[in-house]
């Protein structure tokens, strides 16, 4: 599927970079409001207005310049805020190499940052100055992380240096950012976005979402993330529009507060991954939705985890009376590696949602179904926008799939970021696809699965989540669905499905947090029950073991999704967070996990004896 090209003059004429984008927005609206945060989701703290934002990314980059880091990876360690949207457009601004991060709580693990920045390479940290004592604190026993140089760009001068910046020299091909994937299914790696992908990303989104300059954001997806920053904080600037933003936690805490701004400033475009409609389903009471007004609400884009039909049913059902229009969702696709967003629907119409036998679907052949019992609900994420080719590969041929056939889906388009920083063979093989006869290419492998139907994307999964038991292909996140709704006392979106082997077999596992309002009137032995029978009949297979866990403890991406290959490592080490288990054979269970775990401690310390040599 290839979309037509539209991708504007402007873009192509006027600018280079990102840089270019901000200057031009500083001259042409200087007093426009750019971005306004909300402290604890409500009360307004700061705005920045185009020209300050250039004001104060100039300051930053003087700074920076005056250090001799021209080309250099500066961490970004910062809390949601207008002082992370600074210091992001100051280093870009420095010719210096942006690498967002979360800042780590007290007494948190810091093996995930420490990796990040020895890939990296960074030698520069920038945050806000009153978090520089505790995280220099923090991060005294690690040497990689004591090597950093540290800059509190909320103390520089903007008036006195901003004057004195260098302007770089930046094309579209010159890296901006390194943006480290959330690590799904492995360790994070950093992927290498420039100011072209972000440009000519950024012009995906405003062409698929129909953004003018009178569009108005409320984001509160975090910063440090590809959604939050591209989709959230440089599509408005993209846009010559306004947005207002929130921390992921105070919208966590209170779900309201999302709609409520919403409501307030009369937003236009705002959205989240499933679980966050989700939330505002389970978590919003019926008398605090009478102030709500979400009639101005007409892009509710939600991606970044399977889009499932029966959300959207409920939300729209439940803020109907609010105002709210279910044409207004805008289920999408995309990931990191293509900057951010690969397809998208159309504004303004309803969700298309095709149902298919999910028997079929395990032979990964598409076949609708009316009904019958096994049917499957797949939400459509689009079609794909600007110059953009999506083609649906068989993964081990490498040819084309035939119609109505789930395969690898591939992208060509000038989206796709340069590869993996420092990771050469893996760039190669993720980013430099051919098919077999050399016919196409070069594309992207996104490792995820789907078909095309009527020129509409659908996802059904993730290549390497795939269950495969007895030789049936079965889904993940359809299990983990099943089980959510096998017993009132599991907690919805917070489970984890995978296979094991036992004795030479395929076996499947099931971790799946519980409710707080249960934990004291658990009753194990009826849930577990549920599950198995819930499973067997909806899916035919057999629950080898089921793990019930604290709220809260399951491992989850930054921007919501379940970390299958963390709760599975976990289950192997014996390290979750568990309240109770059960296992078809506990005996063998514990055999089992003693075993991985020996031979885990065997190859660590081959591997450690190979490194020191």
């Amino acid at each position: 599927m290839t979309a037509d090209c539209d991708y504007s003059s402007e873009i192509k004429d006027k600018f280079l970079s990102l840089v270019d984008l901000l200057e031009y927005r500083a001259r042409k609206h200087p007093n426009q409001n750019a971005c306004t945060f909300l402290q604890d989701g409500e009360t307004e703290v700061g705005r920045l207005t185009y020209k300050d934002l250039d004001q104060q990314a100039r300051a930053i980059a003087a700074k920076l310049q005056n250090l001799d880091t021209i080309g250099s990876r500066a961490l970004l360690l910062y809390p949601p805020g207008l002082e992370f949207i600074a210091a992001f457009l100051g280093c870009l601004y420095a010719g210096i190499v942006a690498v967002p991060a979360y800042p780590p709580r007290r007494n948190q693990n810091l093996s995930r940052l420490q990796a990040i920045v020895t890939d990296a390479q960074a030698t520069l940290a920038l945050t806000k100055a009153s978090l520089i004592s505790n995280l220099e604190s923090s991060f005294v026993k690690e040497m990689e992380l004591t090597k950093l140089r540290w800059l509190a760009t909320d103390s520089i001068a903007t008036n006195d240096l901003a004057g004195a910046w260098q302007k770089p020299q930046v094309t579209n091909n010159t890296l901006a950012f390194l943006q480290y994937t959330s690590g799904s299914t492995g360790t994070p790696k950093g992927v290498m976005v420039s100011h072209g992908n972000l440009l000519h990303n950024s012009a995906l989104i405003h062409k698929c979402f129909a953004h003018t300059p009178n569009s108005q954001g409320v984001i509160w997806l975090p910063p440090y993330h590809d959604m939050g920053l591209i989709g959230g904080v440089l599509q408005p600037l993209f846009s010559g529009s306004s947005v207002t933003l929130m921390s992921p936690v105070d919208f966590l805490q209170r779900p309201y507060r999302w709609l409520q701004a919403i409501s307030r400033y009369q937003a236009t475009t705002s959205g989240g991954p499933n679980f966050a409609y989700d939330l505002c389903v389970r978590k919003i009471k019926p008398e605090q939705m009478a102030d709500l007004d979400l009639s101005s609400w007409d892009v509710a884009f939600t991606g970044a985890e399977p889009v499932r039909a029966e959300t959207l049913e409920q939300f729209a059902a439940k803020f109907a009376a609010c105002g709210f229009r279910k044409e207004a969702f805008l289920p999408c696709y995309g990931l990191a590696e293509a900057t951010l967003i690969v397809s998208g629907t159309q504004k303004t119409a309803l969700p298309i949602i095709h149902r298919v036998s999910g028997t079929e679907l395990e032979q990964n052949r598409v076949v609708a179904s009316a009904g019958e019992e096994g049917t499957r609900a797949i939400v459509s994420c689009g079609q794909s926008w600007l110059n953009q080719e999506i083609a649906i590969v068989d993964p081990d041929s490498l040819t084309l799939c035939p119609a109505n056939t789930v395969g690898e889906i591939w992208v060509s388009s000038l989206s796709i970021a340069q590869g993996y920083w420092n990771r050469p063979e893996e760039t190669e093989q993720t980013f430099h696809a051919y098919l077999a006869d050399r016919s196409a290419g070069p594309f992207l492998r996104t490792g995820d699965l789907g078909f095309l139907h009527n020129d509409e994307l659908f996802i059904t999964g993730r290549i390497k989540d795939l269950i495969i038991i007895r030789g049936q292909n079965h889904y993940p996140q359809d299990i983990e669905l099943t089980v959510d709704k096998s017993h009132p006392a599991l907690q919805p979106g917070c489970g984890a499905a995978f296979a094991v082997e036992v004795n030479g077999s395929e076996r499947l596992v099931i971790i799946q947090e519980v409710k707080r309002s249960y934990l004291r009137k658990l009753n194990m032995k009826e849930i577990v029950e549920n599950i198995r029978q819930a499973v067997a009949e909806q899916h035919g297979i057999q629950v080898y073991a089921a793990v019930i866990v604290k709220t809260g403890s399951i491992p989850k991406t930054s921007s919501g999704k379940i970390q299958r290959y963390a709760c599975r490592s976990k289950f192997l080490t014996g390290n979750l967070d568990v309240v109770e288990d059960w296992s078809e054979n506990p005996q063998g269970k514990a055999k089992f996990l003693h075993l991985h775990t020996e031979v885990e401690s065997v190859l660590q310390k081959v591997l450690t004896s190979k490194l020191q040599k």
